[in-house]
């Protein structure tokens, strides 16, 4: 029964792969993972910055430098050559992109990047981007800046943050536009830049890539399951068995759960 089931959720997650789209989080996962120069190409595009050049990319980079506070986990988190970090999010719903989301990723990454003894004006410069599915601000706009200015004088405070809400309905006949045409193709023979159609064909047509992909997947569910019994035992009011029972976790996993966050 259980090799029934294993093949059942195969199967449905290979017809959910041919569906997937670069604005798609799991597939967004696997897309960035290990690829500078596409990380590059998006980045030069919607910064508007031709010759920006990406050192070092992680995907899924886990922040929490302070204990007891809130983590986060970025998308894609980059560094340029002027040692500049770009925190790039694909955010399906708008509720995703909350300005209040936004305020807190550029804060976290301020935090990870001033060690103890280091002056403030060591502080790099933070992009955080936002890509989401529809025109958040509703202007018909293909890159909405948010800065901080200084209110009386008209002038912007340049303190080094910068935040991007990038809209992905945008379709205009420009780089920007025509990068999120292929946000949003399912086919990679559809795209218009290269790097992005060689990723996504690869993912979809290769047996390693479609392993991939799938194994991103699986790896989606358990933290879904691990999220929901993780509240399941804040709420200190369920047995471990009905844990067990609605989160699909064995018993064994929900005790390492138990005590890795000490609840």
């Amino acid at each position: 029964m259980a090799t029934e089931a294993n093949e059942r959720k195969h199967l449905e997650d290979l017809q959910r792969l041919r569906g997937f789209r670069p604005i798609d989080d799991d597939f967004m996962r696997c897309l960035f993972k290990d690829n500078i120069p596409l990380v590059e190409l998006v980045l030069r595009i919607i910064t508007g910055k031709p010759d920006l050049v990406i050192t070092d990319c992680q995907t899924q980079k886990d922040l929490k430098r302070l204990a007891g506070a809130r983590s986060i986990c970025l998308d894609a988190y980059g560094t340029d050559t002027a040692g500049k970090k770009y925190d790039m999010e694909i955010q399906r719903a708008d509720k995703g992109a909350e300005p209040h989301r936004a305020r807190y990723h550029s804060s976290v990454m301020d935090v990870e990047n001033l060690n103890a003894g280091q002056e403030f004006s060591e502080l790099p410069d933070t992009y955080t981007i936002f890509i989401v599915e529809k025109d958040f601000f509703g202007m018909g706009k293909p890159v909405y800046p948010i800065e901080r200015m200084n209110l009386l004088t008209g002038k912007p405070f340049e303190d080094g943050e910068h935040i991007l809400y990038v809209n992905g309905e945008y379709r205009g006949d420009s780089d920007i536009g025509r990068l999120m045409h292929d946000f949003n193709c399912t086919n990679a023979d559809d795209m218009n830049y290269a790097l992005m159609a060689e990723r996504t064909k690869y993912l979809k047509e290769n047996p390693k890539g479609v392993s991939e992909v799938c194994k991103v997947m699986e790896d989606m569910r358990k933290e879904e399951r691990a999220d929901v019994a993780l509240r399941m035992l804040k709420a200190k009011k369920y047995a471990l068995e009905e844990v067990v029972n609605i989160s699909g976790l064995s018993l064994e996993e929900i005790k390492k759960l138990k005590v890795k966050n000490d609840v």
